[in-house]
């Protein structure tokens, strides 16, 4: 999985596959993976003004996750 960097106090990279809907969010303490994620979710995250705000909106308890590293 390709990660992209991105700006946020929170958030530091973020990677996606489509075929899976699998979701990775690198955190500064940590990279958490989001299973069943649409396309279009993700698509929102890389496109939001703030990726911090739309995780907590639109990602963050939505979505099963475990931490992965």
């Amino acid at each position: 999985m390709r990660y992209i960097s991105v700006s946020a106090s929170d958030l530091s990279a973020v990677g996606y596959d489509p075929k899976s809907k699998t979701l990775e969010i690198q955190f500064h303490n940590g990279i958490y993976r989001y299973s069943n994620v649409p396309e279009y979710v993700y698509n929102g995250l890389m496109s939001a003004s703030s990726h911090g705000v739309y995780f907590y909106q639109n990602i963050k308890e939505k979505y099963p996750y475990s931490k992965i590293g």
